[in-house]
């Protein structure tokens, strides 16, 4: 799943950080730590690797 705003990408990347170990997971807040918690790594690093170029910042949709 691509992600669909920048915010979720960059949520996304911060959860992936955290399940590669590569960050504390106890750091994560609010939508990275919910990805960290329901999400595959690959599924995080799909959406992390989603080109930012033309995103919004943030959308109020939540599928």
């Amino acid at each position: 799943m691509k992600a669909k705003s920048k915010a979720q990408q960059q949520a996304a990347g911060a959860a992936l950080a955290a399940k590669r170990g590569e960050q504390d997971k106890n750091d994560l807040q609010g939508a990275s730590q919910q990805m960290f918690d329901s999400m595959t790594e690959s599924e995080l690093e799909e959406m992390a690797s989603t080109e930012r170029s033309g995103l919004p910042e943030t959308t109020d949709d939540n599928d």
